[in-house]
């Protein structure tokens, strides 16, 4: 396991980090399966554990904390708030009212007395910069959480978050917690260059593009992944999207072969191989899963693989835009950009 420096806050986070996101009723994953899951990931060397007050409408935070119980300190230990929890229409966002109330709940599901890493899930429109790091930062200074970050947040609110924080001698956002794969290659043109500016750590979620870079997905065969079957759109080869990702798949599996790499090797070591990028999230539901992600822990692509890879998906470019959750309100809803 290789290990970088998260942003600058000098704590050393592994470069392949455990997402839990499919514990429990998501991943259909039980209590005893992500204990060994976490048991395995900790004896390969992953240190950095990103879980979600939301996953399982907190139940992943449940599993999460008895499976790392009795050994706390040995573990960076990261969560999420701000996307609705239940109907209440004050249970999400980025208040102070919401985050101190969530972050309580967090902690209690997970058995411990602090976070390292609190991230706001996704950035809140309803409630200005200046309200959520004030309350980050007091809830920091109450020892509550080490570190605070950002998650699917657009270029320019990651900078104009810097700027609040400075102009008001807050806290700032020390990480920046992105989607990005081969497949998906967006950030590379606007998020990535801005924190490497400001350096904050990254750690980039879906590495495996919602499995279509698992080896699960390829031409001539039914698609029987377990995202597709509650996310049947994101693999309906009648759209164009689709059927773009799949030629790039199919083109990647060569590369793959002849570099002597499965493709999650070649999917996540192209992720890692960026320097603005600290760690990879895996999400694995099971062993298997988990054994074969792990095998790309020391994966280092040489440079006429990575060169090949841009030869079939062009960097900065997004094969299925529509997917993204960083795009500006106005370009999803035209009453926004009309006067």
């Amino acid at each position: 396991m290789q290990y970088r420096t998260l942003g600058r806050t000098g704590v050393r986070v592994s470069t392949l980090a455990l997402g839990a996101m499919n514990f429990g009723a998501i991943g259909r994953t039980t209590q005893d399966e992500a204990t060994a899951i976490v048991d395995a990931a900790l004896d390969a060397g992953v240190n950095l554990i990103d879980t979600a007050d939301m996953y399982g409408a907190g139940e992943s935070e449940e599993m999460v904390g008895k499976a790392i119980a009795g050994r706390r300190d040995d573990i960076v230990l990261a969560t999420k708030a701000g996307m609705p929890m239940g109907e209440e229409r004050n249970h999400q966002g980025g208040s102070r009212r919401w985050l101190t109330i969530e972050l309580e709940r967090s902690l209690r599901r997970l058995g411990v007395d602090h976070v390292d890493l609190y991230q706001l899930h996704r950035w809140d429109p309803a409630t200005s910069d200046e309200e959520t790091l004030s309350a980050l930062t007091d809830l920091q200074r109450a020892g509550k959480i080490r570190y605070f970050g950002s998650s699917t947040f657009p270029a320019y609110r990651i900078v104009q978050a810097q700027w609040t924080a400075r102009e008001n001698r807050l806290g700032r956002y020390v990480t920046e917690q992105p989607s990005y794969s081969i497949l998906q290659r967006g950030i590379e043109a606007h998020v990535l260059p801005v924190t490497e500016e400001y350096g904050l750590g990254v750690l980039a979620w879906s590495p495996l593009a919602s499995g279509w870079l698992s080896g699960a997905v390829r031409a001539g065969q039914e698609v029987a992944t377990h995202r597709s079957a509650f996310l049947p759109e994101r693999f309906d080869l009648s759209l164009p999207h689709n059927r773009a990702r799949l030629d790039a798949v199919e083109r990647l599996a060569g590369v793959a072969d002849a570099a002597g790499l499965t493709m999650i090797q070649l999917a996540l070591g192209f992720v890692t191989a960026h320097p603005a990028v600290t760690s990879a999230i895996i999400g694995p539901r099971t062993l298997g899963h988990l054994h074969s992600q792990l095998a790309a822990a020391d994966t280092v692509l040489p440079a006429d693989v990575l060169d090949a890879i841009d030869e079939i998906v062009a960097p900065g470019l997004d094969l299925a835009p529509q997917e993204k959750f960083d795009t500006p309100p106005a370009l999803l809803d035209p009453a926004l950009r009309r006067r």
